[in-house]
């Protein structure tokens, strides 16, 4: 079971980077939430199932106040509410469930972009070289993630390109920028060895679709948001035009 105890907690202070990560996607409407797979979602806001550009908008606008104004889960549940009767959206899953969903999902992902943002800084990449994954300390871990706690990479290591968190549903994993003083009171002689990136399937149901992943990774997970916001246009994105 999957504990967000420690990711909701993290969106009561917005940042101007996590805000611009999330005013830069071009709204996009889909049947299911493969269908704007990896860096697609990073350059396209989307909730799946909702299939209307209005619906898609009002959501938008829903989760775009929730990280301006550090609006809270419960806040967001009621304007969750609003739009789902004003359209007469039909969803899947409990109301409860999927509002936090689309609530902790959004907002992980911006806040990853924008740490992401600030921590490729040249001035902060020469004072810190180095990465450090740090587990969240959920009740119940993913044991992949908990494998990872505390290993140390240089920042530019292509693991990061796949594993840099949030790694799945509810992951509140995050990375700790480190210097080579903090290297050296840490007492360590080298930097860890990158696990390797085992690739997995899904198959999109609908569309039938072959969609390929990351062992240790939730699917669809398996990139980095801030790397796809940094480097490609919409354009430039499967899934998705300007």
């Amino acid at each position: 079971m999957t504990d967000y105890s420690s990711t909701t907690q993290a969106f009561d202070l917005p940042f101007d980077e996590a805000i611009d990560y999330l005013r830069q996607k071009v709204n996009a409407t889909s049947e299911t939430w493969t269908d704007l797979w990896q860096r697609a979602n990073a350059k396209g806001f989307t909730v799946a199932g909702a299939t209307t550009d209005a619906l898609v908008d009002d959501f938008r606008r829903e989760v775009e106040r929730a990280l301006q104004e550090g609006t809270t889960l419960d806040e967001f549940r009621k304007g969750f509410d609003r739009i789902v009767e004003k359209h007469g959206w039909q969803h899947t899953g409990r109301p409860g469930w999927r509002s936090r969903v689309i609530y902790e999902t959004n907002l992980s992902m911006a806040y990853s972009a924008g740490r992401y943002a600030q921590q490729t800084e040249p001035e902060t990449l020469a004072a810190f070289p180095y990465w450090q994954y740090v587990h969240s300390g959920a009740k119940h871990p993913r044991k992949q993630h908990l494998a990872w706690n505390g290993m140390v990479l240089l920042a530019t290591d292509p693991f990061w390109e796949w594993a840099y968190p949030p790694n799945g549903w509810g992951c509140g994993c995050r990375v700790r920028p480190i210097s080579d003083r903090t290297l050296r009171i840490q007492g360590r002689g080298s930097l860890d060895v990158a696990p390797p990136r085992i690739p997995t399937t899904i198959v999109n149901k609908r569309t039938g679709e072959v969609l390929h992943g990351s062992q240790g990774v939730d699917p669809g997970f398996d990139y980095n948001p801030g790397m796809v916001w940094r480097d490609a246009k919409p354009s430039a994105v499967p899934g998705l035009t300007d």
